[in-house]
């Protein structure tokens, strides 16, 4: 399994040799260090491969990390990503963005624009109440939410309520450029989260 971090950079457009365009995202990746190795057979009792990712003051490290990090370096983030098997790679080895090709299928996941609480109408897509017959203060309202027999709001029902902020994964994404110099790889289509959000992809 293939996998790299990034941040979301913002999205445009790229044109390929036959002329057709396609809408991507940019994602700026960095140089990626393995921090650690899990392995089933020892104590931790599952296959994964911890990466760290980015740069920040060591005064921000705790002291268990600084303790783990040594001379690896002082990420700004730390990521696992569960593996089939046992992995091939070891603590300090390095993972650039050339690990994908162009044309690759990847999912990416992150963590999509937070749009604080919001009603009905924006939340889940309700019509609202009709603009006539006396209507004044119910047109974004969400209408009956109770039942006559058991008296209670069902669980489950669709009301107001914090909107976004959610891990979300999309799947079946192309790579349609990769420019290691710059460290930018761009994925078809949009990708969840505002600029600067950390982004998984996975191959």
């Amino acid at each position: 399994m293939k996998f790299l971090l990034g941040t979301k950079k913002n999205m445009t457009e790229v044109f390929d040799e036959k002329g057709t365009v396609h809408p991507v995202t940019v994602i700026e990746t960095g140089k990626l260090v393995v921090t650690r190795v899990k392995k089933s057979s020892e104590k931790d009792g599952y296959d994964a491969v911890q990466l760290g990712f980015g740069t920040r003051k060591v005064k921000n490290i705790n002291k268990a990390q600084q303790g783990q990090f040594k001379d690896l370096g002082n990420f700004k983030k730390v990521k696992e990503f569960r593996t089939e098997g046992e992995s091939e790679l070891k603590v300090g080895d390095a993972i650039e963005s050339s690990i994908f090709a162009e044309g690759d299928t990847v999912e990416v996941s992150a963590i999509s624009k937070g749009k604080g609480f919001q009603g009905v109408i924006k939340r889940h897509g309700f019509k609202g109440g009709p603009r006539s017959h006396g209507q004044k203060h119910s047109e974004r309202a969400p209408g009956s939410i109770g039942t006559a027999g058991i008296q209670r709001v069902i669980k489950g029902m669709r009301m107001g309520g914090r909107m976004g902020n959610d891990r979300v994964t999309v799947k079946n994404l192309k790579v349609i450029k990769i420019d290691p110099k710059n460290n930018v790889i761009m994925i078809s289509g949009a990708i969840p989260g505002r600029r600067g959000t950390l982004v998984e992809i996975k191959g």
